[in-house]
């Protein structure tokens, strides 16, 4: 076993990983990948320093294991992040600490373009799924920016038809949200409860189990594969899809921001970039005007 593997175990065996900590993650909705994140990278935080209480590991201290784990264990941005989302989580969700108290340096990752597809690739691969189960799940991706968490964890009384709209609770303890209920998914979503009738999560394995996001995962690349698409075509590609072609029709980037559920506008922003919406689409409010 690995020896690192083997000293995250150790810990959590040991009864010494903090219980509330667990507790609350539940409490907040993290998915189970998340939660075993989380657990992970605070063991490590516990394990630096074996002879402190994790509640009284100070901010001076968490900023020196950060750059430890910068400088002598070589982490990537990504590790790097996970590292300080797991420790400010238990910081300000469990022992209720001022964020300011315990800030830690974040790191900042390259800015890369977000890869998208055109409507006609979109269109293929969508006109390539032939479950119907699987349909409405990346329907659902691309008529209303969900990611696949967001999707997985949907209810079907989260579906209003009647307002055509559907409520996302965010699991993050963000504002929780409604995005658009586009006509084509509400028909292949009747069909779907007609023929699944769901129980407690929308998208289930069997009654009562939710989806797999590894299931959903490979009904898109087989899509993808079946209708040609000899580029990147992934959920977070068709999610970046729904947020460019909308801002090619025009629609106000607060409401792409809205419906995308980002808290700020530069993550919602980074979309205009690759936008082929140009001047020449865009009316002179003079033009309007009779005179």
């Amino acid at each position: 076993m690995n020896k690192q593997f083997k000293g995250k175990l150790e810990f959590i065996e040991q009864g010494k990983f903090p219980k509330e900590f667990i507790e609350a993650l539940e409490r907040w909705n993290y998915s189970d990948a998340t939660i075993k994140t989380y657990k992970q990278n605070f063991s490590l935080l516990m394990k630096h320093y074996p002879d402190v209480e994790p509640s009284e590991i100070t901010l001076e201290q968490i900023r020196e294991y950060i750059i430890y784990l910068v400088k002598v264990k070589k982490y990537s941005v990504s590790s790097q992040n996970n590292a300080i989302n797991a420790i400010r989580f238990y910081y300000t969700k469990v022992l209720h600490r001022e964020l300011e108290d315990f800030y830690a340096p974040r790191p900042h990752r390259p800015k890369n373009t977000p890869k998208v597809l055109n409507e006609k690739e979109v269109a293929l691969i969508l006109k390539s799924l032939t479950d119907l189960r699987d349909k409405c799940m990346i329907f659902l991706v691309y008529s209303a920016g969900l990611t696949p968490s967001e999707i997985l964890h949907l209810k079907p009384n989260q579906i209003d038809s009647k307002n055509m709209k559907i409520f996302i609770s965010s699991a993050k303890g963000d504002k929780d949200r409604y995005v658009v209920l586009s006509n084509k998914l509400l028909f292949l979503l009747r069909e779907y409860f007609k023929k699944y009738k769901p129980l407690e999560w929308l998208f289930e394995s069997y009654p009562g189990k939710q989806y797999s996001k590894r299931k959903l995962q490979k009904a898109l690349q087989t899509a993808v594969k079946k209708a040609g698409i000899n580029k990147p075509a992934t959920l977070t590609i068709l999610k970046n899809s729904f947020a460019v072609h909308l801002i090619e029709k025009g629609v106000d980037i607060r409401y792409i921001q809205q419906m995308l559920g980002h808290k700020y506008a530069k993550s919602t922003m980074k979309y205009l970039k690759v936008s082929k919406r140009d001047l020449k689409a865009i009316t002179s409010p003079l033009d309007n005007l009779d005179v």
